[in-house]
């Protein structure tokens, strides 16, 4: 297991009422309502974040706009791509990720 993976599942630990689950195939971190807040791809982490954290996320060096796994051109544009250089601001991007999804309805 790589550093980030064990990152990933730290987070996944240190977090109330989320599991892990997947997206596109990647691991992910799932809240109650089924929602995705985040997924690990590659030893770097995409996350669904709020406007603001999303503007703050973006000028971390290496951030971008998420894209779909096997199809890079299709942007996800509320995702955030963090690599894992910047794996140390991760937990606090899966907080904010969590409480956004959390507060989206259940399909």
């Amino acid at each position: 297991m790589t550093e980030a993976e064990k990152i990933f599942h730290q987070i996944i630990e240190h977090l109330p009422n989320v599991m892990e689950g997947k997206m596109f195939g990647a691991k992910s971190i799932k809240v109650e309502n089924g929602k995705t807040a985040a997924f690990f791809w590659e030893g770097n982490m995409t996350f669904k974040l709020d406007e603001k954290s999303k503007l703050e996320a973006l000028k971390i060096d290496g951030a971008k706009i998420g894209s779909h796994l096997y199809a890079n051109d299709k942007q996800m544009q509320e995702w955030v791509f963090i690599p894992k250089e910047h794996s140390e601001v991760w937990l606090e991007f899966c907080k904010n990720a969590v409480v956004n999804v959390g507060k989206l309805k259940r399909l």
